[in-house]
Formats: structure tokens, C-alpha cells, sequence
């Protein structure tokens, strides 16, 4: 149920797993290089510890949420600050890259515990009417964890050592674990009847299938496994899923309720969350190349541009919850899309010498698109479905995060291979930065084409329609 004034103690656990999800992420990030000296070990090797981690935050998202939804969502997110906890240790304490990729697992797994939860928590801890500002505060607290955890992780290996970027997590996730505790003591559990079963089976599918895709569409994967096994992985991913949704539309208690789609403010929310998330990664992935390789700017410089998205984002998550309360979701959301799509917009225009304020300009709006945007979304995700699905939809959020991240990899990738090669006019060749003028208009075919679908996450965002966010009846989807 939802708080009849602020439970403060419940909001700053929540915003703790937030915080603890976007710095978690990204302080491994900038140590992967020397982690893989330190274990001896290759970059494919390395790699499969951000695999792990992604393959558990994308694949049990879902399953984690539903599980809150039936058994309360207290015993699901304090477990997952504390097997954070425990497998911050064990990845630190780790002696080869074997074991490390293991703990890696298993810390994603405690990462999709505490993601299942956390917006609903949030959600929970204020009074009725203020989704929109619960929400606002959960991206106010995740962004802050991606702007910190890059330089807080180049400090403590400069100082420490790359294990201490480990050990690190591991009394964050103490004080979390010390918070869920002190606010479950006394509280009713806040879930779906105790009528309500498991589906395993559908776990299970949920899981496989979102291992597949992770596999197919994750480019690291993709050089692991090899490119003759990707027909075959794509197969059995078609397979898979129509067992899947045969499966779910005949159990009575489904992982996924299909029927929970009906909701036009939820389906329309995810559609233009997973397209705005693909669009956002084809940008982070093609930025880089085009400032470093073309551009030839330093990496202290561009370090510098890229903090521009995250200040907007941070700045102006909590304006769009008060405005999501006070308008509801489309208006906020649906300024977040134009603001993306001028982002992709500008980088139409990028030129092989471009002055450095273009590029910053992109990476600005999408910035400020997400700043506007991801709070109204998510509410509405979340707010939309029957209270208990919230877990179920908390769960969908970062399961297109990861989705739309992993898809716009991928996208950038192939489009990039195929528009190189036309402009180049070498029909065997990779992207390089030796031909800059046909890279660059390469990166512009592929925004126009980042263009065209944010203008359907536009008439998605604006379809879903303009009224405040209203929980759904159970009969409404039956």
C-alpha cells in the first residue's frame, strides 16, 4: 500500500539500491583492463565477467519482481543487498578469471534482486499521487551511481588496487541490507494473494530466452561463441518463445501475464522505452569512435563531454515527477522523445571536422531526453498495472533497459559494417577511421535511421494517453 506521508527510512533503503545499481555497473567498467592484467587474462576472457552480470540483471529482472509480487518485496530486496554484499567479497578475493566471471554471476543476480524492487518500494514510501517524485528520485539516484562509479573506480585502483573496487560494494551493501531490515520489522507484506503460485516452467522459458538473446545480440558474445552458431541460436530462440507465450496464455499464474498488455498506458510505455533505450545505445556506442578516432580528442576531453548527460538527467529526474503528478505521464515523456530525437537529429549533421560543441550538443539532448522521459515512463510501467504486478512491471523496466541496450549495440554495429562499406566503396572492408569521411557519413546514415524510430517511440509515448497514472483493475485484464 502506499504511504499516507513519506516513510523515510523505506525511501532512502530504496534510494540505496538505486544508487548501489548505476555504481555497481559502472565502476567495473573502468577497471576491466586492469583486471584482466591482474588475472592474466584476454579481453574475451574478461569479458564474460560483463556478460554474467548482464545475462543476470536482463534474465531474472522479471522473475525476481513477480517473485516480490506473491512473497512480499521486502525478503527479495534485502537478499539481494546481501548476496551484493557477499559476492563483492568473493569477486574481489577471486584468484583467476574462472571464478571471477562466477562471482560476477552471482553479484548480478543480487543486482536483479534489488532492481525488482526498489521503484516500488519508492513508490510505497510516499503518499498517494506522488509515483511521478518517488520515481523521479529512483533516476535522480541511479544516474549519480553512473556519474560517480567511473572516477570513484579509477581513484581506489590508483590507490588500492583493482580488487578494492570490489570490496568497495560490499559495505554499501551492508548498510542496504541493515535498512531493509529495520523497515520490514512490523510491516505487512505487500504482495499478490497467497493464492497465487509460481510458474517454474515459465521461469525457466523467461530465463532461456533472455540468455539467447543476450547471446545474439551481444557483440562480445558473439566473438566468443563464434558467427557460425548464431543460425542456430536463433532457431532455437524463435522456438523457445512460442513455447514460451503457448505456455504462459494456458498457466493460471503466469511469469508473464500476457493479458496485462491490454493496458494501453503499459504497453505503449514499454514499446517507447525499448525503442528510446536501442536509439540512446546506438548514440553511446558510435560517440566514442567518432570523438576519438576521427575527431582525435583526448580522453581527459571527452570524459569532460560526456558528463553533460548525466548532470541534465540527475537535474531534471525529479522536475519530470512533479510534473508526471501534476499532468500525468505524456506530456513530461513525450518531450524526453523530442529531446532524444534532436540528439539524433544533430548527430545527422556531425562532419569528419566538426567543432567540439556539435557532439556535446548530442550528447547534452540525450541527456535532458532522458531526464524527462525515463521518470513518466517508468511510472507509468509501473503504475499502470494492477498493485499486484508492480514487482512484475519494475522488473519489465530493466529488462528493457538491458534489451534496448544490447539491440542497439547490435543495430550500430551491422549498419555500421554495411553503410561503411557503400561509402567506402570497399565491398570487404571494416569501419576504420583510415577513410574518416566515409566512417562519418556512415555514423549519419545510421542516425537518420535512429530518427525514424524515435519518431515511433514518439506516437507510442503520446498513444498511451493523457491522464494520470491509474492502477488497472484485475477485471480490466481479464
Amino acid at each position: 500500500m502506499t504511504a499516507a506521508r513519506t516513510d523515510w527510512l523505506l525511501l532512502t533503503s530504496a534510494l540505496m539500491g538505486q544508487f548501489l545499481s548505476g555504481f555497481g555497473s559502472r565502476i567495473f567498467s573502468v577497471s576491466l583492463p586492469t583486471v584482466a592484467n591482474g588475472l592474466h587474462a584476454d579481453i574475451l576472457g574478461i569479458s564474460w565477467a560483463l556478460i554474467a552480470y548482464q545475462l543476470a540483471g536482463i534474465s531474472l529482472s522479471v522473475v525476481f519482481g513477480r517473485l516480490g509480487d506473491i512473497h512480499g518485496r521486502y525478503a527479495i530486496y534485502g537478499t539481494g543487498f546481501a548476496v551484493m554484499s557477499l559476492s563483492s567479497i568473493l569477486c574481489g578475493m577471486a584468484p583467476n578469471v574462472f571464478l571471477l566471471v562466477l562471482f560476477r554471476l552471482l553479484q548480478g543476480v543480487g543486482a536483479a534482486m534489488i532492481a525488482s524492487a526498489a521503484r516500488v518500494l519508492a513508490i510505497d514510501a510516499m503518499p498517494g499521487g506522488s509515483e511521478g517524485r518517488a520515481n523521479g528520485f529512483m533516476t535522480m539516484a541511479f544516474h549519480s551511481g553512473l556519474l560517480i562509479g567511473p572516477p570513484a573506480g579509477g581513484l581506489v585502483i590508483d590507490l588500492l588496487g583493482w580488487r578494492w573496487v570490489f570490496f568497495l560494494l560490499t559495505p554499501l551493501g551492508v548498510v542496504g541490507t541493515v535498512l531493509t531490515l529495520l523497515r520490514a520489522r512490523g510491516r505487512a507484506r505487500v504482495g499478490a494473494p497467497r493464492r497465487a503460485s509460481i510458474d517454474y516452467v515459465g521461469a525457466a522459458l523467461l530465463v532461456a530466452l533472455t540468455v539467447l538473446l543476450t547471446l545474439l545480440l551481444d557483440r562480445r558474445s558473439g566473438d566468443i561463441i563464434g558467427p557460425g552458431r548464431q543460425g542456430p541460436l536463433a532457431l532455437a530462440f524463435v522456438g523457445l518463445l512460442i513455447g514460451f507465450l503457448i505456455h504462459e496464455h494456458r498457466t493460471s499464474d503466469p511469469i508473464v501475464n500476457l493479458s496485462l498488455f491490454r493496458i494501453r498506458m503499459f504497453t505503449c510505455s514499454v514499446l517507447s522505452l525499448l525503442i528510446v533505450a536501442t536509439t540512446t545505445s546506438v548514440a553511446a556506442f558510435l560517440l566514442p569512435f567518432y570523438l576519438q578516432d576521427v575527431l582525435h580528442f583526448s580522453p581527459s576531453l571527452m570524459g569532460l563531454m560526456f558528463l553533460a548527460a548525466p548532470i541534465f538527467t540527475i537535474t531534471l529526474a525529479t522536475t519530470s515527477g512533479r510534473l508526471t503528478d501534476r499532468l500525468g505521464p505524456r506530456i513530461p515523456a513525450s518531450i524526453g522523445v523530442v529531446a532524444t530525437g534532436g540528439a539524433m537529429v544533430t548527430g545527422v549533421f556531425l562532419r569528419a571536422h566538426s567543432h567540439w560543441l556539435l557532439p556535446t550538443l548530442l550528447i547534452g539532448l540525450t541527456g535532458l531526453g532522458s531526464g524527462f522521459f525515463n521518470t513518466p515512463n517508468q511510472t507509468a510501467i509501473i503504475g499502470s498495472v494492477p498493485r499486484e504486478y508492480r514487482g512484475f512491471a519494475t522488473g519489465m523496466v530493466q529488462t528493457m533497459f538491458g534489451t534496448g541496450s544490447l539491440l542497439g549495440i547490435s543495430l550500430a554495429g551491422a549498419l555500421l559494417t554495411v553503410t561503411f562499406r557503400r561509402y567506402s566503396g570497399l565491398p570487404d572492408a571494416n569501419p576504420s577511421a583510415d577513410h574518416p569521411v566515409a566512417l562519418v557519413s556512415s555514423m549519419n546514415a545510421i542516425y537518420v535511421v535512429c530518427v525514424g524510430l524515435v519518431c515511433v517511440a514518439f506516437a507510442a509515448s503520446f498513444m498511451r494517453g493523457g491522464s494520470r497514472v491509474e492502477a488497472a483493475t484485475p477485471s480490466r485484464i481479464l
